[in-house]
C-alpha cells in the first residue's frame, strides 16, 4: 500500500472526475490519501470529499501560510473551533512561505507558532510548509521546543544540514514530485538521508512528477516518485512503498 500523505484533491482542479482519480489511485496500489486544509474557503470542500471516501481520504486542519492577511487572527479562531469540533489526523499545512510575498512575515511566524501550540494541545502532529524559509522556520521551532517533534517537513527541498536539523527535531521528509526533477538538487540529499526519514505525497494538482510534468498532478503518481527514490537508494520499489507507508502510519496514526 502507498499513502499518499499530501493532497489537496478537493480543490476545483478535481470536480469533474474526481471519482477517477481516486479509482486511478486505488488501482496504482494508493489506498490512503491525506488532505492539508489551506484556508476558511477549502474546509467545506474538503469536508465534503473526506465524507464521500471516508476509506480512502483523510483531513487536517490549519491555515496556510500563504492565506495569512490582516485576519490571520480571526481565521485561527476557526481553524482552533474546528480542531474542537471534529476529528482530524493532523495540523497542516502551517508554516511559512516567503516566496510570493513577504509582507506578512511576522504574522506568518505567528501564526505558525499558534498552530503548533494548537496541534499540542489536540496532540496531533503537524504538516509544514516551508518555502524560502528554513531560517524562519527553524527559528520558531527551537522557540517553541519542548521535547521532540511529530510530523512532516511536507515538500522538503532542503539541502542535507537542514535535512538532518529537521530530522534532529523529530520530523519525517515528505518526498513528492521535485525528486524526480532534473536539476531539483534533492536526489543528493536523498542518497544521504536514506528512506527511513521519508514519507511520499503528491502535493496535487501541483509538483507534477516527471514523465507527467507541466500537467495535473494526481495521487496515482505517487509511484512515479517511490520509483525514483528506488533508483537513488538502489533498493526494490516494494521497500520504499513498505517503510514510507509504516513511516506515515507512525507520524499520523491511521490504520
Amino acid at each position: 500500500m502507498f499513502i499518499d500523505t499530501h493532497t489537496h484533491i478537493y480543490l476545483d482542479h478535481f470536480k469533474h472526475d474526481l471519482a477517477e482519480v481516486i479509482e486511478r489511485a486505488r488501482s496504482n496500489g494508493v489506498l490512503k490519501l491525506l488532505l492539508p486544509n489551506i484556508d476558511s474557503e477549502s474546509i467545506d470542500s474538503m469536508f465534503k470529499v473526506c465524507e464521500a471516501y471516508p476509506e480512502t481520504c483523510s483531513m487536517m486542519m490549519g491555515l496556510h501560510p500563504t492565506s495569512v492577511s490582516e485576519t490571520w487572527q480571526a481565521d485561527l479562531d476557526v481553524v482552533e473551533k474546528w480542531l474542537d469540533e471534529k476529528d482530524f489526523i493532523a495540523v497542516g499545512e502551517i508554516g511559512i512561505d516567503l516566496y510570493w510575498d513577504t509582507t506578512f512575515r511576522q504574522e506568518q511566524m505567528e501564526a505558525f507558532a499558534r498552530q503548533i501550540q494548537l496541534a499540542r494541545d489536540h496532540d496531533l502532529p503537524f504538516v509544514i510548509h516551508s518555502r524560502n524559509s528554513f531560517d524562519e522556520v527553524f527559528e520558531v521551532l527551537d522557540r517553541m521546543k519542548n521535547g521532540t517533534y511529530q510530523g512532516i517537513f511536507h515538500a522538503f527541498s532542503g539541502n542535507e544540514e537542514q535535512a538532518i536539523r529537521a530530522i534532529t527535531l523529530g520530523f519525517k521528509l515528505g518526498i513528492g514530485g521535485v525528486v524526480t526533477y532534473k536539476n531539483g538538487g534533492l536526489d543528493k540529499t536523498i542518497e544521504k538521508i536514506g528512506m527511513e526519514h521519508l514519507v511520499l505525497e503528491t502535493d496535487a494538482p501541483y509538483l507534477t512528477p516527471v514523465p507527467f510534468r507541466g500537467k495535473r498532478n494526481e495521487p496515482s503518481y505517487v509511484r512515479y516518485i517511490a520509483e525514483k527514490i528506488a533508483l537513488l537508494l538502489k533498493q526494490d520499489v516494494k521497500l520504499v512503498e513498505e517503510i514510507t507507508s509504516r513511516n506515515a502510519v507512525e507520524v499520523f496514526g491511521i490504520n
